[in-house]
């Protein structure tokens, strides 16, 4: 009789203005979130409430409008090889339907900047897009819940999904993730311009078997590594949303993992989890938890999880006549959809007054063709390129020293798109960043191979050779779960190899030109031993941008000094890596318990210039429960051409215990300074921060003891120490 009478009066008011501002409770801005949800739950009705459990966010009975989900780890997706902007018919053959956004580059390269403020940017921009193509009538396209970042960790370079991943270490993707999150959702203290839903939790760091496999280790591991960066982009960047894993915890799937509970009562979470594509369908055909979907899909939903991303209503419906599941449940499930709902501003009645109503209404020019845009993107493509040797400083190349430059490789003329790419409006390929570059001055020659000598003869004809290599980032061809060369990865499939199948052109081209520059352009690490050894300069770039070869040809150039550092450990071999299957990291894994040498440690990165360390202070030598620490550094640029530094802190623990890591990470800060110039460098340490999981006693415990704090260029590159004692 409720639901009938409001019914009836938003119909006899709409245009009488007593209903203005709303017309049921839930729109009222004026009563707690609590309230406004307890009303829309108890007038929808049971089927509303089942369509509800899947992505899309809308009711339109009650003048909810339909939003769901976007993908966007480096730039909103629409289009592009996973083809996310869907189809069209186009006389009569079915076409993708595609749509031009901002392209970044991947992950893996936003995390090689070190730099949380540029992130925070990179995915403030990105929202603008959600909003624009979801609010312009025009288009009407993609969803603002925005599935990104990817707080995985990277424990495993041959982990095929090592492109998604800021890096191995957790305080760095921490770092990384909680910016990219406040930059998705901004700046309003009340709603979101898009909602940040992570992915994927939790320990999803192997592709083969994914969807039947179980990522075993302790819950000291879960709160201390794998699950760090969720925990801080919850708690820190305020994400309300994140995607259950494939793969199980400890033998349990994560679809149906009791931890999910847990999270929303720890870690104060209120939002949507949904699980991956088709889980359902796995846990029954691939984990083989139950025997029918039926029941499957009532653990789901039981377990909290509110969003089904593949086939579920007639399941949730037979679950619900036989019992298994009731109305509450659901309720229980989907009350963190509307939850997200209402910060997008989805739930109030007056949806003008929002602060992004205006996006893509009345300011209705697009983004992606703001000159400011595209130059910021070469800036954050110039500030991911890591340097990896630079012997009798061969970059930056002259221009009026070279008459005939000759660029060489299968990644030279090229823009690689990934899995989770969109379609950028433009790119530019190494071969057009290096023409654009010289211009006219320099003769460019270019061979994509070594066919017939040709790659052997262009280099020795010039007076510079670029060779530029690196992995496909599908595999070379689009098939699933399959990768014709060992060294690619993709979604679905891991790497089989570390070591560079192309690394032989290199060898040819090095033959014929001495001066020659390693230009890899990869979505992970590479055992490229016989580069170091013997190639003068070698730079790191990962795929995707649109500005590739502008901001990859600013560095080559001088016109930006590199200053990107490796966000994960590369090996020298794939035999100094645990079994991929071993997930407890202590046996060896990263940079924190690695027992070989690195061929490039975490961290690493070189300039074109020279900075020296000096006066490490302290607020105090000691450190109790509660309290924080200041640590500063001051760091002068002694060479001779204005550069940034990533100044890093590492703490380790001598007297500990209990096994610890070797060196973990606990700040970092990428400034930039000019020649003769010198800057201080402040870090903020908590005694939480230094704290370890205690198994036994279920929490984190302070241990007293000596702690040493280790500054630094790298996590082995150690300039400064000092102790301090923790109590």
């Amino acid at each position: 009789m409720k639901k009938l009478l409001l019914i009836l009066l938003s119909i006899l008011f709409a245009n009488t203005g007593v209903f203005a501002q709303y017309v049921y409770p839930f729109q009222n801005t004026s009563l707690s979130d609590e309230k406004r949800l307890d009303n829309l739950l108890s007038i929808m009705t049971i089927d509303e409430k089942i369509n509800a459990l899947s992505t899309n966010l809308g009711v339109p009975r009650l003048g909810i409008r339909n939003t769901g989900h976007s993908e966007g780890l480096h730039g909103m997706a629409l289009g592009g090889p996973g083809n996310w902007g869907g189809f069209k018919m186009v006389n009569y053959q079915r076409v993708p339907d595609v749509y031009p956004t901002t392209t970044f580059p991947q992950a893996y390269g936003l995390g090689e900047t070190w730099d949380t403020e540029l992130i925070k940017k990179i995915a403030d921009i990105e929202a603008t897009e959600i909003r624009y193509y979801t609010q312009n009538e025009r288009y009407t396209k993609g969803g603002l819940v925005m599935r990104a970042p990817n707080a995985d960790l990277a424990r495993d370079p041959r982990w095929g999904r090592t492109e998604e991943s800021f890096g191995e270490d957790p305080f760095l993707v921490s770092e990384m993730a909680v910016a990219f999150i406040k930059g998705l959702q901004g700046d309003n203290p009340r709603y979101w311009k898009s909602a940040s839903l992570m992915k994927h939790f939790l320990a999803n760091s192997n592709e083969d078997g994914r969807d039947s496999t179980s990522s075993n280790f302790d819950n000291r591991l879960f709160h201390e590594y794998y699950s760090y960066p969720f925990r801080k982009g919850i708690e820190k960047g305020g994400s309300q949303a994140f995607m259950a894993a494939y793969n199980s915890w400890n033998g349990i799937p994560m679809t149906i993992h009791p931890i999910l509970k847990d999270i929303r009562k720890d870690w104060n979470f209120k939002g949507i989890i949904c699980t991956d594509g088709g889980a359902l369908d796995l846990l029954i055909k691939a984990h083989k938890t139950f025997s029918t979907h039926t029941e499957g899909s009532a653990a789901i939903v039981k377990a909290g999880v509110g969003q089904f991303l593949d086939n579920f209503r007639p399941y949730i419906y037979e679950a619900l006549e036989k019992g298994m599941l009731t109305e509450a449940d659901i309720d229980k499930a989907i009350r963190g959809n509307f939850y997200i709902a209402l910060k997008l501003g989805l739930l109030d009645g007056d949806q003008t007054k929002l602060p992004y109503a205006h996006i893509g209404v009345t300011d209705t020019v697009s983004v992606w063709r703001n000159k400011e845009i595209q130059d910021f993107v070469r800036l954050v493509t110039a500030k991911s390129v890591v340097l990896l040797k630079n012997e009798k400083k061969l970059l930056p190349l002259k221009k009026e020293n070279i008459k005939r430059i000759a660029i060489i490789g299968p990644r030279a003329n090229e823009v690689l798109l990934d899995w989770y790419s969109g379609t950028p409006p433009y790119t530019v390929s190494i071969l057009q960043g290096i023409k654009n570059a010289v211009g006219n001055n320099v003769e460019v020659i270019h061979e994509p191979s070594n066919e017939m000598d040709k790659a052997y003869l262009a280099a020795q004809k010039a007076d510079i050779a670029i060779v530029c290599v690196g992995n496909h980032v599908y595999g070379t061809d689009p098939k699933w779960k399959y990768s014709p060369v060992p060294s690619d990865g993709r979604e679905a499939v891991d790497r089989k190899a570390l070591s560079l199948e192309q690394e032989d052109l290199v060898k040819i081209v090095h033959k014929a030109n001495p001066n020659t520059v390693m230009a890899l352009v990869s979505s992970f690490p590479f055992a490229i031993n016989w580069s170091q050894e013997n190639i003068p300069a070698i730079l790191h770039i990962t795929n995707n941008s649109q500005e590739l070869g502008n901001g990859l040809a600013d560095v080559i150039f001088g016109d930006y000094n590199p200053a990107g550092r490796t966000n994960q450990t590369w090996v020298k071999s794939i035999t100094d890596l645990p079994p991929m299957m071993d997930y407890d990291i202590r046996n060896g894994r990263t940079y924190m318990y690695a027992k070989e040498k690195p061929l490039y440690p975490f961290g690493y990165g070189l300039s074109y210039t020279n900075f020296t360390y000096s006066d490490m202070a302290l607020s105090s030598s000691t450190l109790s429960k509660g309290k924080d620490l200041k640590v500063s550094v001051n760091v002068k640029n002694t060479g001779d051409v204005d550069g940034e530094e990533v100044a890093q802190l590492y703490v380790s623990f001598p007297q500990s215990k209990v096994v610890r890591p070797i060196k973990q990470l606990k700040g970092f800060n990428r400034i930039s300074i000019k020649k003769g110039e010198s800057k201080t460098f402040e870090f903020t340490l908590s005694a939480d921060d230094l704290a370890y999981w205690d198994n036994d006693k279920d929490s984190f415990v302070i241990e007293p003891g000596t702690v040493n704090l280790l500054i630094g260029s790298s996590s082995e590159d150690i300039r400064l120490t000092k102790e301090i004692q923790l109590k």
